[in-house]
């Protein structure tokens, strides 16, 4: 049964592109694992990293961690999570299905608490009260994100808003409302972390970090958007010409080469 506070769409959302998203999507930076273990006070004996998808952002632990265990409420994503552990033979990070607002550690147990692009499809009050209950007093909770586009070229950033923003306007004309997913406000996420009360210290943190792409990785990188999967699983094809303009586009700027992407980054951060 899914706890109350989860919205079922919300976690249906990710079904079916585990392996797309976990291809294409930014590796999470070194620079957060950075800042964290300093406010943290040194090396992590516990890192909890909820709503991790697929595992990208619990691994970028594996060398600053005690231990890891990675949280993700949709079957599909925590089995590609998985299937990378197996590949890796790590054994101080392990994955398991469960909800932001219900997790299975002990009370004052966890160091770090962290949300890799996946705080804004959480319920924010209940998913604060239960950080707060398994973080350590000064333990660090940070919600961070990703803006979308990434930066590499003002006529390849354009075309990708508007393949997104189409999608949008699809899923709103053939996608019943309580059919939709959720998308809470990012912007507001550093006002939540303040409204909850159970932080001593808060504070937004800006970072870029850059990527290597090539132009398969970068149209990828459009198609993992969970707008444009979700296009794909209401079975319309009105995205498909969108795609493959976007997709000529794109390789002729990489012209067979392989560049340099900045990702920028907005991290929110309370420490208990």
């Amino acid at each position: 049964m899914i706890p109350e506070g989860n919205l079922k769409n919300n976690i249906d959302r990710f079904t079916g592109y585990g392996d797309v998203y976990d291809k294409n999507r930014p590796q999470a930076p070194q620079a957060l694992v950075q800042v964290l273990t300093s406010y943290a006070g040194g090396k992590p004996s516990l890192v909890l990293d909820i709503g991790c998808g697929t595992g990208l952002s619990s691994f970028v632990w594996k060398d600053h961690a005690e231990q890891v265990i990675g949280v993700e409420p949709n079957a599909d994503m925590i089995g590609k999570a998985q299937d990378n552990l197996r590949r890796s033979g790590l054994s101080h990070i392990s994955f398991a299905q469960g909800y932001s607002n219900q997790l299975d550690a002990a009370s004052g147990s966890v160091d770090i608490v962290t949300c890799s692009q996946s705080f804004h499809w959480m319920e924010p009050e209940s998913t604060l009260r239960e950080v707060a209950r398994v973080l350590r007093e000064g333990g660090v909770f940070a919600a961070y994100d990703c803006d979308w586009p990434p930066t590499i070229h003002w006529s390849i950033e354009e075309a990708y808003e508007r393949l997104v923003s189409k999608a949008d306007v699809i899923i709103a004309r053939l996608a019943h409302e309580d059919d939709r997913a959720i998308k809470r406000d990012k912007s507001q996420h550093l006002a939540n972390l303040r409204k909850s009360g159970v932080f001593r210290y808060c504070k937004e943190i800006l970072f870029h970090n850059i990527e290597r792409f090539d132009a398969e990785r970068y149209v990828g990188l459009a198609l993992s958007q969970g707008g444009v999967q979700t296009v794909f699983k209401l079975g319309s094809s009105e995205l498909d010409e969108d795609i493959e303009a976007f997709r000529t586009l794109v390789a002729q700027y990489f012209n067979g080469s392989a560049m340099d992407v900045l990702f920028s980054y907005r991290m929110r951060v309370g420490v208990k």
